[in-house]
């Protein structure tokens, strides 16, 4: 691995930014969104798709495949990369947030945390050393710190604990991960909805000298103008010459928003469970291919669109195949949403070289007000 790990700032719009992370297995264009492959597949799309839709980079789950098939077993077996045939960069996430939401009887202490398995109960401990291990096996290229994720609303001193512990598993994790040429820690921003904490966290972990930061905690059940101004503080302390990653978002609308606060990275199971169950984003907004009025509707979701999902299959046909729960339907439903996701990706960094953000957001949020017009 010749590339070092390294980001740039290749043009600015505002507190928006276009940018690009290099490394040995690819460059990633920022802003970016990574499309979420849990266990070692995104679901519902070949891994040839997700490329050609402009992917640059995929995230991967250490919780869900230290549980299957097993980190030990996929090292052997050649990384992650190998695997899941996906040559490209892969952040791997902590595995902290889905012990937290989905593990049984979980306990947390200063060493970790030690909790059970939703899938056969098995008693696991997760330490920031063992998750850098994991990740470390599964051969990921951007690694996430342990911590701990509290859902809001949270009393202050619920979230103050939580943060003061994940700062210090950013310390362990940092030596755990070592010099790993090519490779990056990031460390996560927690601190809830006070933004004493949030500027704390951020100012804390600038402080350790890590090529990457992600502001954690968000999406969890705040409203959007409280994320937002969670963002706008810890952006602002944030270094420059290092990438952003917001965790678990979003919402098309989310991303747009921000982007114009600084954030470089994102990610979110929306785009792929979404089309599983029927629902469209376009740029007309989003499209229930559940609802009655398309069964007669022999348009596609958007004839100008150069993704075959959207551009060439009916809607009546789309609909067809979501009410009579046809895998097809998933597929073509995830595919679209994958192509909209990147196309607005692409639509934003060319937007922001331009010097033209504001009137492209201003553009994508009316065609989402406007909305998908029906025919005559």
């Amino acid at each position: 691995m010749s590339v070092e790990f390294s980001f740039k700032v290749l043009a600015t719009d505002g507190e928006a930014r276009r940018g690009e992370i290099a490394m040995p297995r690819g460059t990633v264009r920022t802003p970016a969104f990574m499309p979420v492959g849990t266990g070692g597949t995104v679901k519902a799309m070949y891994m040839d798709q997700v490329r050609d839709l402009g992917s640059d980079i995929i995230l991967g789950n250490t919780y869900h495949l230290m549980l299957r098939p097993g980190a030990e077993r996929v090292a052997r077996l050649g990384g992650l990369h190998v695997f899941a045939r996906w040559p490209l960069p892969i952040l791997t996430d902590s595995g902290g947030f889905q012990v937290m939401s989905l593990a049984a009887l979980r306990k947390i202490t200063e060493k970790g945390v030690t909790f059970k398995s939703h899938v056969d109960g098995a008693v696991h401990e997760m330490s920031p050393e063992r998750s850098i291990e994991i990740q470390g096996l599964l051969d990921s290229d951007i690694q996430m710190q342990l911590d701990e994720c509290v859902r809001l609303p949270a009393e202050p001193a619920e979230i103050e604990r939580a943060m003061q512990l994940s700062l210090r598993w950013a310390e362990r994790c940092k030596a755990a991960f070592g010099d790993q040429p090519g490779k990056a820690m990031f460390g996560i921003v927690q601190g809830g909805d006070v933004p004493s904490l949030r500027e704390e966290s951020a100012n804390e972990l600038k402080q350790l000298n890590l090529k990457g930061y992600a502001i954690g905690g968000l999406a969890v059940g705040e409203p959007q103008h409280v994320m937002l101004d969670m963002l706008d503080v810890a952006c602002d302390i944030l270094p420059q010459d290092k990438p952003r990653y917001l965790m678990g978002v979003g919402t098309p609308d989310d991303i747009v928003k921000a982007v114009a606060r600084g954030v470089d990275m994102f990610d979110c199971v929306m785009p792929t469970r979404a089309g599983r169950h029927g629902l469209a984003y376009t740029r007309f907004g989003k499209i229930n291919l559940r609802n009655a009025r398309h069964a007669d509707d022999p348009r596609p979701l958007d004839e100008q669109s150069d993704c075959p999902a959207t551009r060439d299959y009916s809607r009546a046909y789309l609909h067809h195949l979501v009410r009579s729960g046809e895998a097809l339907g998933g597929m073509l439903l995830t595919w679209n949403n994958l192509a909209y996701y990147q196309k607005l990706m692409a639509g934003i960094r060319d937007a922001i070289s331009a010097g033209c953000y504001a009137d492209f957001t201003a553009e994508v949020s009316e065609g989402w007000t406007r909305g998908d017009i029906p025919p005559l």
